[in-house]
């Protein structure tokens, strides 16, 4: 009989279980096998980390567009607040609606289903903007848009948590703020310059967030399965297929102990004693932060100009600007930190920049560019625990559910902010509700304290302690 070579990989058979009930585990025996959490990065990596942050720069430049494209369109289509603010947080409702809807059905059909139908739905929505006639179909289609945008956001950072090495983890998760970011500032910067090009300059601008929506969903196909959750499903052998494939011989599933999850997720399981507390958390400090950057940049050329900052000040551009750079620093502190240190102290200087916007006098140009500039950069660097801390917290099982209703909590909130931010400056003015935006993120800050859990050493099979 042929002599068994380690470096291989063998098939376990057994007597004692009947053929029916035995399900094939492929069990490396390599002394120098390693885990698919402490893998080294490699091309596919890359590959998955750029699917996903090519979605995340066509969803910040697809929200981004709006806000100067509603100044073109009110010259055409005059808009009261109320027209406004339902068009600035359209986009905001779908994310809500989407992000429960293919969460829930990630976790029960697969991540790799949504991952594309996700960016069909958007591409086919973004380009129908060109052809809205009313506000109440532009409302629709961005409503559209953004329950594809929900999906994605669920999906992609489930499915790229679950490919990634831990050790790599937090950079690649909250590198998504950053290209969400640039996404976002190009659409600023094209909306500076062309908005008031001509009439229609408006439809161009929004219908121009097809273009890379089409990119991203023709490289999307061919993707994997995340072999996680097809271990979960008991699919081990098409599981472990998908590992080898793309990893090598020697990389096995991390915590492979023949425990499956197949029906078990949903999200009744993130109510479960071991993960609510994490589930309220989640939900909490994703609403608090993401409240006032939407509401606030949404609408940043109306309260440039409420604060007397727009006309020859660059403080637009300069902003612009900010959040890009404030992105990247977030990845070397999302690095260097630890996620509750980073977290706290971040809603503790956001907090304090707006107190000082809102108590400034009209008078001190120099000393809001500061605030607004202090603002700006730690709002944006902190951002991106917004895609490291949902799926670190959850396990396979419930990760894209809880992913999902993380997002869905924050869009709800942010939607009902940029709805009622313009409402807020015209009946309370610009200062009053900088304070109320200042008391969100204290809240934010409470909630870190009380219930933010330290992930950042975690596996993704300790996702699941209390």
């Amino acid at each position: 009989m042929r002599g068994i070579n380690p470096s291989e990989e063998i098939l376990l058979d057994t007597h004692s279980i009947s053929p029916q009930a035995f399900t094939p585990t492929y069990v490396n025996t390599s002394p120098n096998r390693v885990t698919l959490d402490d893998v080294p990065l490699n091309r596919f990596h890359v590959k998955i980390a750029g699917l996903t942050f090519g979605a995340h720069f066509t969803e910040g430049y697809a929200l981004g567009t709006i806000g100067y494209a509603l100044g073109s369109l009110n010259k055409q289509i005059p808009l009261d607040a109320f027209w406004m603010g339902l068009l600035g947080s359209s986009a905001l409702i779908g994310i809500f609606l989407g992000s429960l809807f293919f969460g829930w059905l990630s976790d029960k059909l697969g991540r790799q289903k949504i991952f594309l139908l996700s960016f069909l739905i958007i591409t086919i929505a973004a380009f129908a903007q060109f052809y809205a006639a009313t506000p109440a179909m532009l409302v629709g289609l961005r409503v559209l848009i953004g329950f594809g945008m929900g999906g994605d956001f669920a999906v992609g950072h489930a499915i790229l948590a679950e490919f990634s090495p831990r050790k790599h983890r937090g950079t690649l998760l909250g590198s998504f703020s950053v290209i969400w970011t640039i996404g976002y500032v190009i659409a600023n910067v094209l909306g500076m310059h062309y908005a008031d090009a001509s009439a229609d300059s408006w439809r161009w601008l929004l219908a121009s967030a097809g273009v890379p929506a089409f990119l991203v969903l023709i490289m999307r196909i061919g993707t994997p399965e995340s072999p996680r959750w097809l271990f979960g499903q008991g699919r081990v052998e098409e599981a472990n297929r998908i590992v080898r494939k793309h990893f090598g011989p020697n990389v096995i599933l991390d915590g492979d102990n023949g425990e499956h999850f197949s029906g078990a997720g949903g999200f009744g399981r993130l109510f479960k004693p071991d993960l609510i507390r994490r589930t309220i958390f989640n939900c909490a400090f994703f609403v608090c932060l993401v409240i006032p950057y939407f509401a606030i940049y949404t609408f940043l050329p109306s309260i440039l100009k409420a604060i007397n900052l727009s006309e020859g000040s660059g403080a637009d551009l300069m902003l612009n600007a900010l959040l890009v750079i404030g992105a990247l620093v977030g990845i070397y502190l999302t690095i260097k930190l630890s996620r509750r240190s980073f977290l706290i102290g971040s809603f503790a200087v956001c907090c304090l920049s707006l107190i000082a916007l809102a108590l400034l006098p009209a008078s001190s140009t120099l000393w809001m560019i500061v605030a607004f500039g202090v603002f700006t950069l730690t709002m944006s660097a902190f951002s991106n625990l917004v895609g490291v801390f949902p799926p670190e917290c959850f396990p396979t099982e419930a990760r894209a559910c809880g992913v999902g209703l993380s997002i869905a909590c924050s869009r709800l909130g942010s939607a009902v902010g940029t709805f009622l931010l313009p409402i807020g400056i015209a009946q309370a003015g610009v200062q009053m509700t900088m304070m109320a935006l200042a008391f969100v993120l204290l809240i934010g800050m409470l909630v870190s304290i009380a219930w933010a859990p330290e992930t950042k050493h975690l596996t993704l099979n300790q996702a699941s302690g209390a």
